[in-house]
Protein backbone atom coordinates (compact mmCIF):
# COMPACT_ATOMS: atom_id res chain seq x y z
CA UNK A 1 0.00 0.00 0.00
CA UNK A 2 1.86 3.26 -1.11
CA UNK A 3 -1.08 5.61 0.27
CA UNK A 4 0.03 9.25 0.57
CA UNK A 5 -0.52 10.95 4.00
CA UNK A 6 -0.47 14.93 3.88
CA UNK A 7 1.59 15.64 7.45
CA UNK A 8 1.72 19.35 6.21
CA UNK A 9 -2.60 19.10 7.15
CA UNK A 10 -2.54 16.19 9.32
CA UNK A 11 -0.05 17.72 12.07
CA UNK A 12 -2.15 21.70 12.89
CA UNK A 13 -5.44 19.14 12.94
CA UNK A 14 -3.92 16.88 15.34
CA UNK A 15 -2.44 19.23 17.76
CA UNK A 16 -5.73 21.13 17.36
CA UNK A 17 -8.04 17.75 18.33
CA UNK A 18 -5.49 16.94 21.20
CA UNK A 19 -5.67 20.62 22.68
CA UNK A 20 -9.48 20.21 22.60
CA UNK A 21 -10.38 16.79 23.71
CA UNK A 22 -6.93 16.11 26.02
CA UNK A 23 -7.05 12.38 23.67
CA UNK A 24 -3.87 11.06 23.28
CA UNK A 25 -1.45 8.58 24.88
CA UNK A 26 -1.92 8.51 28.58
CA UNK A 27 1.55 9.22 30.63
CA UNK A 28 0.26 9.52 34.02
CA UNK A 29 -2.45 8.95 36.78
CA UNK A 30 -4.09 12.59 36.69
CA UNK A 31 -4.62 11.97 32.79
CA UNK A 32 -5.93 8.63 32.70
CA UNK A 33 -8.57 9.74 35.29
CA UNK A 34 -9.29 13.09 32.69
CA UNK A 35 -9.44 9.88 29.60
CA UNK A 36 -11.77 7.65 32.24
CA UNK A 37 -13.92 10.63 32.57
CA UNK A 38 -14.00 11.18 29.22
CA UNK A 39 -14.89 7.68 28.23
CA UNK A 40 -17.60 7.68 30.46
CA UNK A 41 -18.65 10.86 29.11
CA UNK A 42 -18.84 9.39 25.55
CA UNK A 43 -20.62 6.38 26.87
CA UNK A 44 -23.35 8.25 28.17
CA UNK A 45 -23.73 10.16 24.70
CA UNK A 46 -23.57 6.94 22.66
CA UNK A 47 -25.45 4.95 24.89
CA UNK A 48 -25.97 1.55 23.04
CA UNK A 49 -25.99 2.61 19.73
CA UNK A 50 -23.24 0.77 18.30
CA UNK A 51 -23.73 3.03 15.27
CA UNK A 52 -23.26 6.15 16.84
CA UNK A 53 -20.55 8.48 16.15
CA UNK A 54 -19.08 8.69 19.56
CA UNK A 55 -18.37 5.04 19.47
CA UNK A 56 -15.05 5.35 17.22
CA UNK A 57 -13.86 7.58 20.22
CA UNK A 58 -15.02 5.18 22.71
CA UNK A 59 -12.67 2.75 20.63
CA UNK A 60 -10.16 4.58 21.14
CA UNK A 61 -10.26 6.14 24.32
CA UNK A 62 -10.87 2.56 25.49
CA UNK A 63 -7.72 1.30 23.98
CA UNK A 64 -5.67 4.36 25.92
CA UNK A 65 -7.03 3.89 29.15
CA UNK A 66 -6.74 0.06 28.59
CA UNK A 67 -3.44 0.10 27.88
CA UNK A 68 -2.32 2.70 31.01
CA UNK A 69 -4.02 -0.03 32.91
CA UNK A 70 -2.61 -2.97 31.86
CA UNK A 71 0.81 -1.34 32.98
CA UNK A 72 -0.08 0.62 35.95
CA UNK A 73 -3.02 -0.84 37.92
CA UNK A 74 -1.85 -4.65 37.66
CA UNK A 75 -4.46 -6.48 39.45
CA UNK A 76 -3.60 -9.52 41.69
CA UNK A 77 -3.88 -12.58 39.84
CA UNK A 78 -6.66 -14.44 41.59
CA UNK A 79 -9.31 -17.34 40.89
CA UNK A 80 -13.11 -17.24 39.66
CA UNK A 81 -14.06 -18.71 43.69
CA UNK A 82 -12.43 -15.56 44.94
CA UNK A 83 -14.52 -12.96 42.62
CA UNK A 84 -17.86 -15.06 43.36
CA UNK A 85 -16.70 -15.04 47.67
CA UNK A 86 -16.05 -11.37 47.06
CA UNK A 87 -19.55 -10.90 45.18
CA UNK A 88 -21.52 -13.33 47.87
CA UNK A 89 -20.23 -10.86 50.40
CA UNK A 90 -21.17 -7.66 48.57
CA UNK A 91 -24.90 -8.85 47.74
CA UNK A 92 -25.32 -10.17 51.38
CA UNK A 93 -25.65 -13.87 49.59
CA UNK A 94 -25.51 -17.47 51.55
CA UNK A 95 -24.34 -21.11 49.72
CA UNK A 96 -27.57 -21.63 49.15
CA UNK A 97 -28.74 -18.28 47.50
CA UNK A 98 -27.37 -19.44 43.90
CA UNK A 99 -29.34 -22.25 42.78
CA UNK A 100 -27.77 -21.38 39.39
CA UNK A 101 -24.47 -22.87 40.52
CA UNK A 102 -26.44 -26.13 42.51
CA UNK A 103 -26.74 -27.16 45.81
CA UNK A 104 -25.04 -25.69 48.78
CA UNK A 105 -22.76 -28.36 48.79
CA UNK A 106 -21.93 -27.53 45.16
CA UNK A 107 -21.44 -23.82 45.90
CA UNK A 108 -19.48 -24.84 49.33
CA UNK A 109 -17.11 -27.40 47.05
CA UNK A 110 -16.24 -24.41 44.53
CA UNK A 111 -15.73 -21.62 47.34
CA UNK A 112 -12.93 -24.19 49.05
CA UNK A 113 -11.38 -25.12 45.72
CA UNK A 114 -12.43 -28.53 45.54
CA UNK A 115 -14.75 -28.23 42.58
CA UNK A 116 -14.08 -26.19 39.48
CA UNK A 117 -16.93 -23.77 38.15
CA UNK A 118 -17.70 -25.14 34.77
CA UNK A 119 -18.90 -22.46 31.41
CA UNK A 120 -22.71 -22.93 32.43
CA UNK A 121 -22.22 -21.74 35.47
CA UNK A 122 -19.91 -18.51 34.77
CA UNK A 123 -22.14 -17.30 32.39
CA UNK A 124 -25.28 -17.38 35.00
CA UNK A 125 -22.75 -15.65 37.69
CA UNK A 126 -21.70 -12.73 34.88
CA UNK A 127 -25.88 -12.46 34.34
CA UNK A 128 -26.68 -12.62 37.79
CA UNK A 129 -23.89 -9.87 38.98
CA UNK A 130 -23.73 -8.48 35.96
CA UNK A 131 -20.32 -8.37 35.28
CA UNK A 132 -18.33 -10.10 32.12
CA UNK A 133 -18.05 -14.10 32.56
CA UNK A 134 -14.35 -13.46 32.53
CA UNK A 135 -14.11 -12.56 36.20
CA UNK A 136 -14.65 -15.75 37.20
CA UNK A 137 -12.05 -17.91 35.23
Amino acid sequence: MNAHVDVANLLPAWTQFRQLTDIAPIRDEAHYQRMVATLEALLEVAGSDESHPAMELVDVVGDLVEDFEASHHVLPQTHGRDALAFLMTQHGLRQGDLPELGSQGVVSEILSGKRELNVRQIRALGERFGVSAATFL
